[in-house]
């Protein structure tokens, strides 16, 4: 048997989990009566058993990732380059301040997972001043890291309790410098991870670390074509539970921002069809074109408080026309990708056992019409039996 084929793949979801051996991939709709491993051991135990600790490998979506706030000096350096570093770590943003706002910006009251402060050159010196103090007071917030100006960091540590200082993301030919910061995020992303009750149980079956199924999957991208008919640039969506993950090819930015993968990846932490149900619908509600797409789909908006399959379709149907609203210049709120670029969009996750490919080109199709006044197609292509988590897994795995 090959290193690589002697491997358990293990991707624990909100919803779901799947198990990949070298003959076949299983799926299982999670028992929430029941621990993660007692779920796995009642469903999967024979299985499981078969294999040494070494050789499991585990990631999970299941923590839904981390709310962060940034502060930085500008919406055009600071504050686009630490935003496109943090949702590439899988970071959930809350919101954005322009420092110069920030005595007049309102103070959230949920816990915050991690702040962010960024802004200026290391030539530059005492940029922030006493009203960053006088903020961070009033925040609920459990991490702190600074990565704007090198003067200005020992000031603020000298200040604040409890502040973690990296390199500026900012060189000062204003290029991006994201490994630390990408570093950092990913690793706290872990720490969150590995600190659910749920997943600390995992480690009793699996010698190796649980990363983030984001993370895996964009492993996965640059291998993607040799297992399906995918042309460049495309992006792929994972929409499952809780979140929706989008991965995209670098080729789509319309920022030009420099950075050193091929591709990138966001977290919508609240559009799920079935932990973020409420939150979705909340979004539709609040989309002024929800209601067409429901016309078009033949329903109305009482499939909302309904309860059944054909509800969980239009849900689905729905969070692809969100997503893709979100990555457009009509709500411009996350990235903005250039969508009449893209020759290819993937499905993987639980969406490809709910809907057909008619399914998602009739709301793709819709979208297109709707937002971008336009008829172009890109290639759909179903991920049915999740092959793409398993090329990132098997990646992955062969490097610990």
């Amino acid at each position: 048997m090959s290193a690589e084929s002697n491997k358990l793949l293990i991707d624990i979801g909100s919803t779901y989990f799947k198990v990949s051996t070298s003959n076949s991939i299983e799926q299982h709709f999670r028992d929430f009566n029941r621990t993660i491993l007692d779920d796995l051991t009642q469903k999967c135990g024979d299985t499981v058993q078969r294999y040494d600790q070494s050789d499991v490998h585990i990631c999970s979506s299941a923590n839904g990732g981390l709310s962060t706030l940034i502060i930085g000096l500008t919406q055009s350096y600071s504050l686009k380059y630490a935003t496109n570093i943090a949702y590439n770590s899988g970071i959930n943003i809350i919101d954005s301040i322009v420092f110069q706002d920030i005595e007049t910006y309102s103070v959230p009251s949920d816990l915050i997972d991690v702040v962010i402060v960024v802004g200026g050159i290391d030539s530059n010196s005492g940029l922030f001043d006493e009203r960053l103090d006088n903020y961070l007071a009033k925040l609920n917030y459990s991490n702190f890291v600074f990565v704007g100006n090198e003067p200005d960091a020992q000031a603020i540590k000298s200040r604040i309790d409890n502040v973690t200082l990296l390199p500026n993301i900012i060189d000062n030919r204003l290029h991006i410098v994201e490994t630390h910061l990408k570093d950092y995020l990913t690793n706290l992303y872990q720490q969150d991870i590995e600190g659910k009750e749920d997943i600390k149980h995992l480690y009793k079956i699996t010698s190796n670390q649980i990363y983030s199924t984001p993370y895996v999957v964009n492993k996965s991208l640059p291998l993607i074509n040799a297992s399906f008919s995918v042309t460049d640039p495309f992006i792929l969506l994972d929409i499952g539970g809780a979140t929706t993950d989008v991965h995209y090819s670098k080729d789509l930015l319309t920022d030009n921002i420099v950075t050193e993968q091929g591709h990138d990846r966001i977290v919508f932490k609240k559009l799920g069809v079935y932990k973020s149900r409420q939150s979705l619908i909340f979004t539709a509600e609040n989309n002024e074109f929800s209601y067409e797409l429901l016309m078009h789909l033949k329903v109305t908006e009482n499939i909302y408080n309904e309860n059944s399959e054909k509800a969980t379709k239009i849900l689905m149907q729905l969070a692809i026309f969100l997503v893709l609203c979100k990555m457009s210049h009509y709500r411009p709120a996350y990235v903005t990708l250039k969508l009449l670029a893209m020759n290819s969009i993937v499905f993987t996750g639980g969406i490809t056992k709910v809907l057909t490919t008619e399914d998602i080109e009739d709301v793709v199709a819709f979208f297109y019409r709707k937002i971008l006044n336009s008829e172009h197609k890109p290639a759909t292509v179903l991920d049915n039996n999740y092959d793409i988590w398993t090329l990132g897994a098997k990646e992955h795995a062969a490097c610990q």
